[in-house]
């Protein structure tokens, strides 16, 4: 915005006394800006300077210039020179001249040139609530970073090339759990249509637009591709169908390509506006923005869940915790089930709409909001984010100085103690451990420790599935289908790092005599028969199978390894039987005569005891079906 000459007291700056042909170039400069042809206008005012060095308001205008184009480092520049010609004159210019340095990250700075700013005893009442609102972002700033210091961080946006970016508009994008599928928005002389890139080698290959019927004549945008790549949610607007101006809809991949967009119907949306969805890493939930009655502020996030008909239920407000009186939109939720990030103007932030992440404390309560920081978050507008499953790798949309046109996708590396923990995922085929045929199941994943269950997936009509599996926890995996005996292992995530993602090719069991399973679950201390908390988990899956299947008898068999005396360790699997019998007949759901117990001790070992993962693997708790 060019600058507007005022007159103040004590002052040598004069704009009366301006070389008139400066001044007439400058006229023209105005034009170009309220026309925002900025480079032409910059080009003149160079010439004005040229004519008149010491012009102020040239400076001023041009330090406005600048800061419209983000070129916070030339605004800083020519701020400065202006102030160096007459600090009086230029005194109200402290304001503007302070979001130019935040542009920087210079906070420290911006908060002293405002506070200059607010001494000045001639400000009206709008300027000192402007002044007053600046001073309050650069203390959220400087305090940020005296909570979250990281000197070693380097903040290095990587544009994705041109295979991706082109001189269209590219945002708003989407990964698939491997990180090798990328989706994104790209507009068209204002037409939206889905893109999709494949990572191979290390290079993203020429995006193509979606191939199927998820693409028409109308604007497709905002879209989130399911972690295992086979469902598409999106936002719509002004559909034939539609309920409001703007709803969600949903496709699915199939072997001609993507189905045509299904409206979740009225039961998600209404006549207001749905945006911004994303799924879950289960596809049980979806949270997206929505104006409708009932929340917070303006636009607030809200979670839709899907029951075990596979219909969307009614959405729930996620609270304020996450909304607020301001808006919240462009949600994300990481491949832990956990981590939702979101952008929001009523958080407090650095001046504009920044980028937030909360944390799921349990099913229905949420973590305090939590800021990404500078430099991720600015003085400026920040849109959609979306974090790789190593928790590292994030990607955004951006108009940086190097793109290829417009907003372009970009990836960068997350600050540390920010970072989501790395989440792996196990995939492969549920299928009957007679027929070989596949099996439509629930797939489940519990944390051991708060027993919390972390996902619930279900597979598809051949029994393929994938689930994740976050970093940092132990695990019990559960994969249930009615008629058989569910499918139980355990996975320790709580030590070192691992790199590589699980295959799991399940065989379930048909509920029969002689039908068995290995309880990974149950656990002991060592030479102990009383059951470990973390048993839990386990132990009421056998109650939900023997609840379910009234009239299944069951043998729960108890062994060891083969160190110490055979007769301490038939006791000491007796005893552990025992203790699970013990468990089942205190929730009072099942008959002492459907249950039996017996210690092996170190009989029929299933690995070699002469190493210490062999003897793991015998030290353990199995179900089998005397009768049904």
């Amino acid at each position: 915005m060019l600058a507007v000459s005022s007159c103040c007291s004590a002052q040598w700056y004069d704009p009366g006394k301006v070389n008139k042909k400066a001044d007439e170039i400058y006229a023209l400069a105005y034009e170009d800006a309220q026309e925002q042809k900025y480079e032409a206008a910059i080009a003149k005012i160079n010439k004005a300077i040229e004519l008149e060095p010491r012009y102020v308001d040239a400076f001023l205008s041009r330090a406005g210039i600048y800061a419209n184009l983000k070129k916070y480092d030339s605004s800083v520049i020519d701020f400065e020179k202006s102030f160096q010609l007459d600090p009086v004159y230029t005194t109200t210019y402290l304001l503007p001249y302070s979001i130019s340095l935040a542009g920087l990250g210079r906070f420290q700075k911006a908060l002293d040139a405002v506070n200059r700013f607010l001494q000045y005893d001639k400000l009206n009442s709008q300027s000192i609530r402007a002044g007053n609102y600046r001073k309050s972002v650069y203390e959220f700033a400087l305090a940020y970073e005296k909570k979250h210091p990281d000197n070693n961080y380097v903040f290095t946006p990587i544009n994705l090339g041109d295979s991706v970016n082109s001189i269209a508009l590219e945002y708003y994008p989407s990964l698939t759990i491997d990180g090798k599928k990328l989706i994104f928005t790209r507009r068209v002389s204002g037409d939206e249509d889905f893109y999709e890139t494949d990572l191979k080698d290390g290079k993203w290959n020429l995006a193509q637009p979606l191939g199927g019927k998820v693409n028409t004549n109308l604007n497709e945008g905002a879209q989130n591709i399911s972690q295992d790549g086979e469902w598409i949610i999106f936002t719509g607007c002004n559909y034939p169908e539609g309920q409001g101006s703007c709803d969600l809809y949903i496709s699915y991949k199939t072997k001609q390509g993507w189905s045509e967009a299904e409206n979740l119907g009225p039961m998600v949306n209404t006549d207001y506006w749905e945006s911004s969805p994303s799924f879950s890493p289960d596809k049980r939930d979806i949270y997206f923005s929505s104006d409708q009655p009932g929340g917070y502020g303006g636009k607030d996030i809200w979670v839709t869940h899907r029951n075990g008909k596979g219909k969307w239920g009614r959405p729930e407000n996620l609270g304020s915790q996450v909304n607020t009186s301001g808006d919240e939109s462009c949600s994300f939720m990481y491949a832990d089930n956990q981590t939702l990030f979101f952008n929001s103007n009523g958080h407090k932030g650095y001046g504009m709409t920044d980028l937030f992440f909360s944390k799921k404390l349990n099913d229905s309560t949420w973590g305090e909001a939590e800021n990404l920081g500078y430099p991720v978050n600015t003085i400026d507008e920040e849109g959609s984010l979306v974090v790789a499953a190593d928790g590292k790798t994030a990607y955004y949309a951006s108009d940086k100085s190097d793109g290829k046109g417009g907003l372009d996708l970009y990836s960068f590396q997350l600050r540390e103690d920010i970072q989501p923990p790395k989440t792996l995922w196990v995939r492969g085929q549920v299928y009957d451990a007679k027929t070989r045929a596949g099996l439509p199941s629930s797939v489940e994943l519990t944390d051991i420790i708060s027993r919390q269950l972390i996902s619930k997936v279900q597979t598809d009509e051949d029994g393929n599935y994938l689930t994740t599996l976050p970093v940092g926890k132990d695990y019990a995996f559960n994969v249930n289908r009615k008629g058989y005996l569910f499918f139980s292992e355990n996975y320790n995530l709580n030590g070192p790092a691992i790199d590589s993602l699980f295959t799991a090719n399940i065989p379930l069991q048909p509920i029969e005599a002689g039908a068995a399973i290995i309880l990974k679950n149950i656990f002991f201390d060592s030479k102990q028969t009383a059951l470990k908390p973390e048993s839990m988990v386990e132990l009421n899956k056998v109650i939900q199978l023997m609840t379910e299947n009234p009239q299944l008898k069951i043998l729960i068999s108890g062994y060891t390894d083969n160190v110490g005396k055979p007769a301490d360790n038939a006791l000491l699997s007796n005893g552990r039987a025992l203790a699970v019998i013990s468990y089942l007949l205190a929730s009072r759901k099942i008959a002492r005569e459907r249950l039996q117990s017996k210690g092996m001790g170190a009989a029929q070992p299933i690995a070699d005891n002469a190493t210490e993962q062999g003897k793991a693997l015998n030290r353990r708790t199995e179900l089998s079906v005397i009768s049904n």
